[in-house]
């Protein structure tokens, strides 16, 4: 059997290495590159041209005796006809191997050479626009002016955070800057209104602020502006089509449940407006975020299923491929044509070609090809990872999804099964460096979730895409299918749940390029050797011995969260959540971060779906920024704030955040406190602090909370004067677990700190922040005196856990006594 054609192989990687070095070492080095790559296409040409015409002698005598060795065939091959057409393969394959190992290296240096050279020159001609000197000049004065864009893609919303109003990312070509006529790529950053209807293709004019764009892409700015754009023109009529269509499929979607409402336009067509940041996490964390969003298989299913249809009904071959065309096009618009969804639709088509057409020699130079095309057309993609993830899958099901399923069947396996099991393992092979590189972690559970998600793939595809097509005409038989396909969507979101809450399906792995090339490698290895019994069975007794080794760490011996945990301090990054267990999965929760993600994950981590009382310490956007991380599917009783009305804005948002999911909210009583379930909260009094440097952080709500008889003092972000006060009114401050004030601040009055004497003392603070915190005098005289001081930016997630009597820290990893 003929192996796979890797002729184009050189070509494509040679394109997308040039393609990528160019995006971070600047035009200079592209043209370096471009130079190089042409220099050796000549060497190499000109050294082949060379061997051909003086062979050295012992080349000659190699391919005399070659020809022997040919002759011989020749006759074999006629005393035995039974043999001819091996014979007769081998010296095809001779032919197109170029003369054998000899020459056919050259080509592969060729290949690779030719596409540096290709990767270069059309990085280079898009980079020499970016960094052309009039746009620079913007950039680095940071000028303000009216700019006329044209929409690239649809507007997405960036994390909702309480208490700041909504920010749009645009991607879109600049045409005009003042008097400056340009032709670059940038991003928008808007807030306000206006931002949210508008289509790829539709041209804006708006004031708006240059600012440096990152390294790694072809962007020349960022523009930040305050202002709805003023709209020059509609879009195009196929995407007001397709828009139609969208809003349709939200439409037919919205009397479904948040999960399964939110999931299927995003698995559909790319939507993801909706879907639940539970729902994303869970997906995230299983290795299915690829279903979360339009890619090649999608692509495959939606064409797939026209194919069956075409045959069904005994279409010419002309006719089927002319209706799968025109289906491909029609996805494509309705799931728009933005780069990562025509990347989808060339890797996907290039797959169903390969499963349709049964040569897979012919679908991996198509594969080589698509990719070193759509580099050349747009060379951002080269450091795109769902470009990287897309090609390295559809690789996989070509190169390792046939022998996976052909070795499984020589086990006894039937092929269904093979083919079912061979398919999800192949890509995750393929795709897990880059998974890897990129989370920073490797997870167990991607492979066995992956293949039971996929019989659920194909319908819910299928049936949202008919909800979208319905919407238009029979908007109840689109709703109707939307009731259909959330039924597959439903499983979906299950396996990716129960997959997320497998103790230790996800192992920390290390994380960037070392990381992804070290799993490369290590994968390479064991595809070798697992050739030989001796290595597959060494690798069987590995893997047993590390799982049976790692269950007492991570599952026998507490896990997360752990047994008897009292309090968490949440890694939300520059902010405050703290997590008081209640019991029986529920928890009182005081302050949520910046983000709602970050307290969302928390609160997830530790099987809480029950908030009976939420508090805000006060009104500062880091302590109110992940409100709806709490309120979004949970059960949540009342939230109650500090009585200090500052500032203004933090207040109202809160008050909009708690109306949106029905909670009533309330200000905190002057004295008294609450009991809910296992804890019981005290408030501090204090007179109210005025003309202070921060009057709203002075006026924090402060709480004495007892936890199963361990006295926890929450001080949100009161400074020195709040402290002082307290103290002067003769309040008791004594605790044996202390949140720091403020992030562990160096406004922190030294014999406030010394009253609570705590034995615990938890920082919550982010890594690498601009602030200075924590202070290094701060942490110093609580460690001088007795306390164990931990930082959510060092250790992540701190739990209190009282056992047996004894107060300890956990961390997701260990212990600290």
């Amino acid at each position: 059997m003929d192996g796979p054609d890797l002729r184009l192989v050189p070509f494509a990687l040679g394109c997308w290495a040039a393609s990528l070095a160019a995006l971070f070492t600047g035009l200079g080095v592209t043209l370096a590159l471009a130079a190089a790559g042409v220099l050796g296409v000549v060497l190499a040409f000109v050294r082949d041209h060379v061997a051909r015409r003086h062979p050295p002698a012992v080349a000659r005598d190699h391919v005399a005796r070659r020809d022997l060795w040919a002759v011989a065939r020749v006759r074999v091959a006629r005393r035995h006809p039974s043999d001819r057409d091996r014979t007769d393969g081998t010296a095809a394959r001779g032919r197109r191997g170029g003369g054998g190992m000899s020459g056919g290296w050259r080509w592969i240096v060729a290949g690779a050479f030719l596409g540096v050279v290709c990767g270069a020159a059309a990085t280079g001609a898009r980079l020499a626009g970016r960094d052309a000197p009039e746009v620079v000049a913007l950039v680095e004065g940071h000028v303000s002016t009216t700019v006329v864009l044209t929409v690239r893609d649809d507007p997405r919303q960036a994390s909702l955070v309480v208490g700041r109003p909504a920010t749009w990312v645009v991607a879109a070509d600049l045409e005009q800057a003042g008097e400056l006529r340009a032709e670059v790529g940038v991003l928008v950053l808007a807030g306000g209104d206006g931002w949210a209807g508008l289509l790829p293709g539709q041209r804006v004019r708006v004031p708006a602020r240059f600012g440096p764009s990152r390294g790694g892409d072809l962007r020349a700015a960022v523009l930040s502006t305050e202002r709805p754009p003023e709209l020059l023109g509609q879009a195009s009529w196929a995407q007001r089509a397709a828009g139609g269509l969208r809003a349709g499929l939200r439409r037919a979607c919205a009397p479904l449940d948040a999960a399964t409402g939110g999931l299927l336009p995003g698995l559909v067509v790319g939507d993801t407006s909706r879907l639940d940041p539970a729902v994303e996490q869970s997906f995230r964390d299983t290795g299915m975020t690829h279903l979360t969003a339009v890619s090649g298989s999608n692509v495959a299913i939606v064409t797939g299923a026209v194919l069956l249809l075409a045959r069904w009904t005994r279409a010419g071959p002309r006719l089927t491929a002319v209706v799968c065309a025109v289906s491909v096009v029609g996805f494509v618009i309705l799931a728009r044509p933005s780069p990562s969804v025509l990347r989808a639709a060339v890797m996907g088509g290039i797959a169903l070609l390969a499963l349709a057409s049964g040569r897979s020699r012919a679908a991996l130079p198509a594969l080589s090809a698509g990719a070193a095309v759509l580099l050349m057309a747009d060379p951002e993609l080269a450091a795109d990872a769902g470009f990287a993830l897309s090609v390295l899958a559809t690789a996989g099901l070509l190169l390792l999804a046939p022998p996976m399923r052909d070795a499984l069947r020589r086990r006894g396996i039937p092929g269904g099964i093979a083919e079912a099991l061979a398919v999800p393992a192949a890509a995750q092979v393929a795709c897990a460096p880059v998974v890897a590189g990129i989370s920073g972690t490797l997870s167990l559970v991607a492979v066995p979730a992956n293949l039971v998600a996929v019989p659920a793939i194909a319908p819910a595809t299928v049936t949202g895409v008919a909800a979208a097509l319905l919407s238009p005409v029979w908007p109840a038989g689109a709703e109707f299918a939307a009731w259909l396909g959330s039924w597959p969507a439903w499983w979906l979101v299950t396996v990716a749940r129960v997959g997320a809450e497998v103790p230790a399906g996800v192992l920390p792995w290390p994380g960037g390029p070392p990381g992804a090339l070290l799993l490369a490698g290590l994968t390479v290895l064991l595809m070798i050797g697992f050739r030989r019994p001796a290595v597959r069975r060494l690798a069987a007794v590995v893997a047993v011995a590390s799982i049976l080794g790692a269950l007492p760490v991570r599952v026998l011996t507490g896990g997360w969260p752990p047994d008897g945990w009292l309090a968490v301090a949440c890694d939300v990054g520059q902010g405050d959540a703290t997590v008081l267990n209640a019991g029986h999965g529920a928890a009182v929760v005081v302050d949520a971060g910046p983000l709602p993600r970050d307290v969302d994950r928390c609160l997830r981590d530790l099987d809480v779906d029950e908030v009976p009382l939420l508090l805000v310490s006060h009104f500062h956007v880091d302590h109110i920024g992940g409100l709806d991380g709490v309120l979004t599917g949970r059960r949540v009783g009342a939230v109650v704030t500090t009585p200090w009305p500052e500032p203004a804005a933090g207040r109202a948002a809160v008050t909009r955040a708690a109306a949106a999911h029905r909670v009533p909210v309330s200000d905190a009583p002057e004295t008294g406190g609450w009991t809910v379930g296992d804890v019981r909260l005290e408030v501090l009094t204090a007179p109210p602090e005025r003309g202070t440097r921060s009057d709203p952080n002075n006026n924090s709500l402060m709480l004495a909370a007892t936890v199963r008889g361990v006295r926890v003092l929450l001080t949100g972000d009161a400074e020195t004067e709040r402290q002082q006060a307290l103290l002067a009114a003769g309040v008791d401050v004594s605790a044996a677990v202390l949140k720091v004030a403020h992030h562990g601040s160096a406004f922190q009055e030294p014999s406030f700190l010394d009253a609570v004497a705590p034995r615990i003392a938890l920082v919550s603070v982010g890594e690498g922040n601009d602030y200075g915190h924590p202070s290094a005098s701060v942490l110093a005289r609580l460690a001088g005196r007795g306390a164990r001081v931990q930082r959510t930016d060092v250790s992540g997630d701190l739990a209190v856990v009282l056992a047996d009597g004894k107060l300890s820290v956990v961390l997701p990893t260990r212990p600290l006594e």
